[in-house]
């Protein structure tokens, strides 16, 4: 049986606000340059520490990428360079991780360094140490806060801590007292490095992260990530939540609803901008197949990203290969989609009187509506069934999950959509 799709009422209020203008080309305009704000939103992040603090690897592992992945940053080398270096996200190149300059030095100056890395161009700081948090980390803090910016403070390396801890007392290793105990030196050590800061940089712990850039699905990551998701806003939130790394459901899930509020500004202006005669049901096909591929990257699902999977679980390729079942994340063949969209239009008249009151400028062109229901409803199954594969792969990679049935997809009966 179809599954039934919606068209919600949020969807076709947000449609009929944006969209008061009949002129084809005032509309394509509209529209799309809501969408290029969506694909072109910038995210800038300095990450700033002492040589050696594990800032390379932190960098990676916020990417997705191990140490060895190409295009990641160069570790297990002294810093020797006063350059500011810049990583961008393997799949959101918009998104970009900034290596500054380390701030160990005997001359550190916050206000001069400050300058010298241009302040305003970030986003905010992730201020890296491995073991103690010293003055220059406090004073940093300080004057960033100061000049209107946020910071984290991210303590690395506990990984280690915790075994070197398990080899030196097996017999009493209690890994949460452990992780407690470097949270409450590091709150001591910005208490005395920065002359009662703690008090203003920290809310009990909350501020202090620990992490392991060789485990990233552990301790304080994903704590640090749900941080940066709360306190950015608008379209830097947006973007932010593509970038999360297919590591959880729960990311899977977060994904999911950041994509499902483009379905149907991109469902619109791919039927718009290829409303002329000759057009396959008004609809911009290789729009749509951009956009399906560009669903596949986000949930991690093309090629690369599931052999980088498969390399940092130690996980064959072809397993989790075979845990992407929906035709739609193989099968993006320009024929093969313009064929769904033929069938998708069957049987759409309730729906096309919908949407064509509510957005007037679908009813002056032939078939806009039908085109319109056709296209969301590939757009939105595409999405349902690739999260649901995704997570599949997170369960094959993780070894959490066995034994779910295949979905298909299907083109839909006459009528399967639902206005509510």
């Amino acid at each position: 049986m179809t599954r039934l799709q919606t068209i919600s009422e949020r969807e076709l209020g947000e449609m009929s606000a944006l969209v008061q203008s009949r002129v084809l080309t005032e509309v394509v305009s509209q529209v799309q340059t809501l969408l290029n704000k969506l694909g072109t939103a910038s995210l800038d992040i300095a990450v700033t520490g002492e040589s050696g603090a594990g800032k390379s690897t932190f960098i990676n592992a916020f990417r997705g990428l191990g140490d060895e992945d190409k295009g990641s940053a160069r570790t297990g080398v002294i810093e020797t360079t006063r350059e500011v270096a810049v990583y961008q996200h393997p799949s959101l190149p918009t998104i970009r991780l900034w290596d500054l300059p380390g701030i160990g030095t005997p001359d550190f100056r916050p206000e001069r360094y400050l300058e010298d890395v241009n302040l305003e161009r970030y986003d905010f700081f992730i201020i890296v140490a491995s073991e103690r948090f010293k003055e220059n980390h406090a004073l940093l803090a300080r004057s960033i806060g100061s000049m209107g910016k946020k910071f984290y403070f991210v303590r690395t390396k506990v990984d280690s801590d915790l075994a070197s801890s398990r080899r030196q007392q097996p017999s009493s290793f209690n890994e949460a007292g452990i992780l407690d105990r470097i949270r409450g030196d590091c709150a001591r050590s910005l208490e005395r490095s920065g002359a009662g800061c703690a008090s203003v940089f920290l809310t009990g712990c909350a501020s202090v992260f620990l992490i392991s850039g060789f485990e990233p699905h552990k301790y304080d990551f994903t704590r640090l990530r749900d941080t940066l998701e709360r306190e950015l806003e608008g379209y830097k939130r947006h973007v932010f939540l593509l970038a999360l790394p297919n590591l959880s459901c729960a990311y899977v899930e977060k994904k999911k609803q950041a994509l499902s509020g483009t379905v149907w500004k991109t469902a619109l202006s791919a039927c718009l901008a290829a409303a002329v005669p000759g057009a396959a049901l008004h609809c911009n096909v290789d729009m749509l197949m951009q956009t399906l591929r560009s669903f596949q990257g986000h949930f991690g699902l093309d090629p690369e990203s599931l052999r980088r999977l498969a390399d940092r679980t130690e996980k064959p390729y072809e397993a989790l290969r075979a845990a992407v079942r929906s035709s739609l994340a193989e099968d993006l063949s320009a024929q093969r989609v313009v064929e769904l969209l033929r069938q998708a239009a069957l049987g759409q008249q309730v729906l096309t009187r919908v949407v064509e009151s509510r957005v007037p400028v679908l009813g002056s062109i032939a078939n806009g509506g039908v085109s319109f229901a056709a296209t969301h409803y590939i757009l939105s199954t595409a999405l349902n069934e690739l999260a649901e594969d995704a997570k599949r792969v997170i369960g094959t990679a993780l070894e959490e999950r066995k034994g779910e049935t295949e979905p298909e997809f299907q083109v839909p009966d006459p009528g399967f959509f639902a206005y509510d």
